[in-house]
């Protein structure tokens, strides 16, 4: 990898088994994650985009080895975390780290404020005593809360609170690399845009490095150096923020961004219906997945399966070359 690129992933897979009969045995497989690439450079964040069940959250989880990948490369700091053993893993967890898309299931709700940021440090041995103390008061200041805070427990505070909570929770061992899961998505509007200014600010402040995952593409459009779109386990479009949202060239990013409203009702956006149900993941239609949904799919679509390719300076795109 280049000195700039802190994580990528090479035809990374991950395949849940349908086990059936007495015996459990494999029946078929759900293809979640099928072949991605992607890379993400130090200190920018990277937007990952997609319906539900595209395998967004399942993408970030096997990057982050909360899962096993079944089959790939997942590259970190020049480590290859899909072959490194459970003990080598636990040394490269303090640099990278998960905020979760609830943060009222994420966070136990038998432990204070005090004791859900502070197990991490204690885990792994990094402060105790009053030492201890000092380091999560500093992290909730960090976020936006106080000492106040501190003995509560999470059912005591609003979502955006346990949200902060959460990152406060993320950061306590000073990571390189976060993994953001929907962050805002159970919250208020008012509330998302506090934790997007949150999350830039940290990122600011400690040279963080993002991978985004969220179904809102207005909220990546505003975080997101770089958006990769994805589409029944693969991914279709991956391409800088700005030039994403000005020059769309895959058809399913295209009626995506169709679908965003216009906050004025004398503007109008020519919307892009979408026919027909996303694929099955168990058994994807063959050549290209959105063929069947794509009003300008052709017969060479139902038999290739495109490769992401760069077609111009950091845009990439899978899809087959109109015939016409």
């Amino acid at each position: 990898m280049t000195d700039d690129i802190l994580v990528k992933t090479q035809n990374l897979k991950e395949y849940f088994p349908i086990r059936e009969g007495v015996f459990s045995r494999i029946k078929d497989y759900v293809k979640a994650v099928d072949n991605v690439d992607i890379f993400i450079k130090k200190g920018e964040t990277l937007g990952i985009a997609g319906e539900s069940g595209c395998g967004k959250t399942t993408l970030g989880r096997a990057i982050i080895q909360l899962i096993k990948p079944t089959d790939g490369f997942v590259y970190f700091i020049d480590n290859d975390l899909t072959k490194i053993n459970r003990k080598e893993l636990r040394k490269m967890r303090p640099h990278m780290q998960m905020v979760f898309q609830d943060p009222a299931s994420s966070l136990n709700p038998r432990m204070t404020v005090r004791e859900i940021i502070g197990e991490p440090l204690v885990i792994n041995g990094t402060a105790k005593g009053e030492a201890l103390n000092n380091k999560i008061l500093e992290l909730l200041r960090t976020v936006g809360l106080d000492e106040q805070h501190m003995y509560r427990y999470p059912h005591e505070f609003s979502g955006g609170q346990r949200q902060r909570i959460g990152i406060a929770r993320a950061l306590a061992l000073n990571p390189d690399f976060i993994i953001l899961d929907e962050p805002t998505s159970a919250l208020d509007v008012s509330v998302q845009a506090q934790i997007l200014n949150l999350l830039k600010y940290l990122q600011k402040k400690f040279g963080l490095t993002y991978l985004f995952i969220t179904h809102n593409l207005s909220v990546i459009k505003h975080i997101s150096d770089r958006i990769a779109i994805m589409y029944a386990g693969k991914i279709v479009e991956l391409a800088p923020t700005q030039e994403l949202f000005n020059e769309p060239l895959h058809p399913y990013t295209k009626a995506l961004l169709s679908a965003i409203p216009i906050p004025d009702p004398i503007l109008k956006r020519k919307f892009i219906p979408l026919k027909g149900e996303v694929p099955s993941l168990v058994n994807p239609p063959p050549g290209c997945r959105f063929h069947p949904r794509c009003d300008h799919a052709t017969q060479q679509c139902s038999k290739v399966e495109p490769v992401l390719m760069e077609v111009k300076k950091d845009h990439y795109v899978a899809c087959l070359p109109d015939e016409t």
